[in-house]
């Protein structure tokens, strides 16, 4: 009746109807308004208020979200470049501030992190030199070959300094041009170890590590793909080497003077007080001569040597420019010496690694803090013929394909950079790096030496053109790497893992194989017949066992299982400060005593006839009828 009331009064009379309901003992008022809701746009959310998705209404994802995650691109909503030109360049003066003096410290670190590369490289040469050398020869056998470019680049830290040491010894007439050419198939695949590497960095954060681990690994997997096509067809056909020798049949070198990037100078000077690679003895060691034939040092002036005061040097040896030795120098050093300090410094690097990483991650992560993704991934889509080309531009500026996917591996982690686009830019970074190589080539004699390099470009070029402009194609490496992301998710340990068997033990267990098959024995083929066979059988089993047997769900279960007891094993402390808390609690609450040394509760014995808890009973003093006596329970 009220509401009737209320509607038959002019609109401009109408008051909001009042409603009484009532019972015997409460009445409850109650107000209908009838205003017209205000049915516009909600406003955004001050930046940092909200925390999730489901705090926007425009359910939009954010860099820092409690549940971020990387969306996939068909599902981003499109942003206008005005809203990137707004996000980018329309900051208060504190903000403005703020920004500078993030990106000064992410620079800061970026220099490290990259000086950190530098002495990873020098460190990794050192250690690992005279054994990377001893596995340079020309064998003809293709596997073994290409064994050898993946180890040589794994213990060397950089595929550019195996390519240049391929090229110089082809140039010499040490390698023939077809053996070359299966190295820089193995370089290319050996160069990935150190974004894997940088990616154990996001350890800390499961996240992180899925993303990071997946956008390391694509590189990888490009490159298993490209080989496992394009060295069957070069053995068949040998059309890289046929291609190369075409184009050079009028080419002319000669010997010249080594370019150095501009990233190269910045970073070097700095390097060369801590260490430096005498790149002569891998060279030495590769043609013949042994590791030994460069030790005792010979300085005229132990307390002081120099460039010109030492006439014979190890595996570190004297800046050529300054004169100066490095810090770990020493002029009455043996082998053994030198290895160590490359083994420290090779520590150290890891170290610097880590903590550069981490504050870089950390700051780009305060500065892209509730930025939406719409904005990032309109700013960063650039079309992927591009990128390549973007990639094989900056790997020409720093000269290494490892400095360029290991900088752009914590952008991955971080959901800046998505796999997607991490592929063109990693395919780009091969390109590029062959640069320094042709080079290398240009200021070598002869012209067997530029072939090499050519092959490197080409079998590089030919890759692409597989994998990449067919979109089926395309996502074969992206769903592998993906797997491999997730991977992580079930044990973290998983990334340490696959470095040591796939860049370490099944590489010598192939390059072990295949020098059976090369020692001109029928004892030998045999014997390496036996082994590929019970290989090939021991591989077609497990692959059987984890498709149609349950081998996979068992093996992610273990995974799980050896994720969860570490998990639970870093959490015990503070469980266990957890678990006395309550248990103190529960004692002054229940007024039992407490052992004063161990913190246990004494739980004394209770006599049968003692009721734990008084029967509950009425306010009449009567036992509740639906409570038990205290004999009964």
């Amino acid at each position: 009746q009220s509401q009737a009331n209320h509607l038959a009064q002019p609109a401009s009379t109408q008051t909001n109807p009042t409603l009484f309901l009532q019972n015997k003992d409460t009445t409850v008022q109650i107000t209908m308004s009838t205003e017209e809701p205000d049915i516009t746009k909600p406003e955004e959310m001050p930046k940092g208020e909200a925390k999730s998705r489901k705090d926007r209404p425009t359910n939009s994802v954010h860099i820092g979200d409690v549940d971020f995650e990387v969306e996939d691109a068909a599902d981003i909503e499109d942003a206008s470049w005005g809203e990137v030109l707004q996000t980018c360049c329309v900051h208060t003066p504190e903000e403005w501030g703020r920004a500078l003096f993030g990106l000064v410290t992410v620079l800061f670190f970026l220099y490290f992190f990259l000086f950190g590369l530098e002495l990873l490289g020098s460190g990794a040469k050192v250690m690992g030199g005279c054994t990377a050398g001893s596995l340079f020869g020309d064998d003809t056998n293709p596997i073994a070959g290409l064994m050898v470019g993946i180890l040589a680049t794994v213990l060397l830290q950089s595929s550019s300094t195996t390519t240049s040491i391929v090229v110089s010894l082809v140039g010499a007439d040490a390698v023939s041009v077809k053996q070359g050419i299966y190295m820089i198939m193995g370089a290319n695949i050996g160069t990935s170890v150190t974004n894997t590497i940088v990616a154990i960095g996001h350890l800390g954060n499961g996240d992180q590590l899925e993303r990071a681990f997946a956008g390391a690994t694509v590189h990888d997997m490009f490159n298993f793909l490209s080989v496992s096509v394009l060295l069957p067809v070069e053995v068949i056909t040998g059309y890289l080497n046929a291609l190369t020798r075409a184009m050079v049949s009028n080419a002319d070198t000669e010997k010249g003077d080594k370019w150095e990037g501009p990233v190269k100078k910045l970073v070097s000077p700095l390097g060369k007080k801590v260490i430096i690679a005498n790149k002569k003895v891998i060279e030495g060691v590769a043609k013949g001569d042994s590791c030994s034939d460069f030790y005792p040092i010979v300085c005229a002036d132990n307390s002081n040597p120099t460039t010109k005061s030492c006439s014979k040097v190890g595996l570190i040896s004297c800046d050529k420019k300054t004169g100066d030795c490095p810090a770990f120098f020493q002029a009455d050093a043996s082998k053994k010496d030198d290895q160590m300090a490359g083994f420290i410094i090779f520590i150290i690097s890891i170290g610097i690694l880590f903590v550069c990483l981490f504050a870089m991650v950390t700051m780009l992560q305060k500065m892209l803090l509730g930025t939406s993704t719409r904005i990032i991934h309109k700013a960063t889509n650039i079309n992927g013929y591009l990128a390549i080309v973007l990639g094989a531009g900056i790997t020409m500026v720093v000269q290494s394909s490892s400095i360029t996917t290991s900088a752009l591996t914590p952008l991955v982690g971080m959901g800046v950079l998505r796999l997607e686009q991490m592929l063109p830019l990693t395919l780009g970074a091969n390109i590029g790096t062959t640069g320094t190589a042709i080079l290398s080539a240009f200021v070598t004699d002869g012209t067997n030496a530029l072939r090499v390099a050519l092959a490197h470009l080409f079998f590089n070029i030919s890759g692409i053109l597989i994998w990449y402009p067919v979109p089926f194609m395309r996502q074969m490496p992206l769903a592998a790497a993906r797997q491999l992301g997730k991977a992580t998710r079930f044990w973290r340990g998983f990334p340490l893992v696959y470095i040591i068997v796939m860049f370490l033990i099944l590489p010598l267990a192939l390059l072990g194989l295949s020098w059976l098959f090369t020692q001109d024995s029928k004892a030998f083929d045999t014997l390496g017949s036996c082994v590929t066979v019970l290989l090939a059988a021991i591989l077609g089993w497990n692959l059987y066992n984890w498709r149609y047997n349950g081998g996979k769900e068992r093996c992610l279960s273990c995974l799980a299982a050896r994720q969860s007891r570490w998990e639970a094993i870093q959490s015990l402390p503070e469980d266990m400060e957890f678990v006395k808390a309550r248990t103190s609690a529960l004692a002054e609450h229940t007024g039992l005593p407490i052992d004063e040394e161990t913190g246990d509760v004494e739980i004394t014995d209770v006599k049968e006839s003692e009721p734990l808890l008084a029967p509950a009973s009425t306010p009449d003093g009567s036992m509740d009828e639906n409570e038990e006596a205290p004999g009964e329970a």
